[in-house]
């Protein structure tokens, strides 16, 4: 990511999500909360490319899993979800060097399940939608 993509998401109250694992590989992982919505970006970089050139919907997919899966987890206070179903749909294709915004919204919530949605938008176009159940896991001992 360049630095002045990093300049200008801190300039505008994003703050860089400690990440591990497969997320650190596509990362840095960006978060802000706005009117108590917590929002999600992620600075797309050559390493997100696929053979034509554009952000791999992968990436994307990955992205809006886990920008759902974390607001599972601060609404249920719980802290170990599992992803049982996400349904994602490409609406355009992502430039390399676009940043990418999730903002979830909590359709549901019961005692085990969480129902999600997110549009992952780049500036004001949608370039995917998708929704997830996430399970709320009993905690280990």
């Amino acid at each position: 990511m360049t630095s002045k993509a990093a300049d200008k998401l801190k300039s505008d109250g994003w703050k860089i999500v400690e990440t591990s694992g497969f997320l650190h590989l596509i990362g840095p992982l960006w978060q802000r909360v706005v009117d108590g919505t917590h929002e999600y970006a992620l600075a797309t970089e050559d390493k997100h490319h696929n053979r034509r050139g554009l952000v791999q919907g992968g990436v994307i997919m990955t992205f809006a899993d886990r920008t759902c899966g974390m607001t599972a987890r601060f609404v249920s206070g719980k802290p170990t979800l599992a992803t049982v179903q996400l349904d994602t749909h490409f609406v355009e294709a992502g430039k390399i060097g676009e940043v990418l915004v999730s903002k979830p919204h909590v359709v549901r919530s019961t005692r085990s399940l969480i129902f999600i949605t997110t549009e992952v938008t780049v500036d004001k176009r949608c370039i995917a939608m998708a929704s997830g159940v996430f399970k709320i896991l009993k905690s280990e001992s």
